[in-house]
């Protein structure tokens, strides 16, 4: 889902990034780098935000976990849930994609040749969402949780809010 919505790997453990020193409390409108939100306990999210900053050599995106104060923020920003962590969101300035629009989003700004999995917006998103909420039901048993969000690898955690 798309929305514009006004403006308004070695890792340890730690409780989902909680900076006092977040882009969002030095600057309270919104950074200019799409920031992805990500469930910070989930493996499986942990393993895709691994896949796109390996993928990302241009270093578009920024990264906050949903449970963070950051990703809470965002969240509440754009009237979203904040307790109930099932999707990936998106945020690019004053517009959010969320679900498999958020992901075939990712993939289009990775450039080539991920982008070309962008064509998969041609698929319907009542089906391409289905499956996606398949998977986001079951990530937990098919993949595992952590008890705390994992931290980046230090080269990247700059660019985790």
């Amino acid at each position: 889902m798309h929305l514009s919505v006004p403006r308004g790997s070695r890792a340890k453990s730690r409780a989902c990034f909680n900076n006092s020193h977040t882009l969002l409390s030095v600057h309270p409108e919104i950074p200019p780098a799409p920031i992805l939100l990500f469930d910070g306990v989930c493996n499986l999210c942990n393993a895709s935000v691994q896949w796109v900053l390996q993928r990302d050599r241009a270093a578009v995106f920024r990264f906050a976990a949903l449970q963070s104060e950051a990703g809470q923020a965002l969240l509440a920003r754009f009237g979203l849930e904040t307790a109930h962590f099932d999707t990936v969101v998106l945020v690019d300035g004053d517009r959010i994609f969320t679900r498999s629009d958020a992901a075939l989003e990712i993939l289009r700004r990775l450039g080539m040749p991920w982008s070309a999995l962008a064509i998969l917006r041609w698929v319907p998103r009542r089906l391409r969402d289905a499956v996606y909420n398949w998977v986001a039901r079951n990530r937990y048993r098919w993949f595992g949780r952590q008890e705390q969000c994992l931290l980046p690898r230090k080269e990247w955690a700059q660019r985790f809010l």
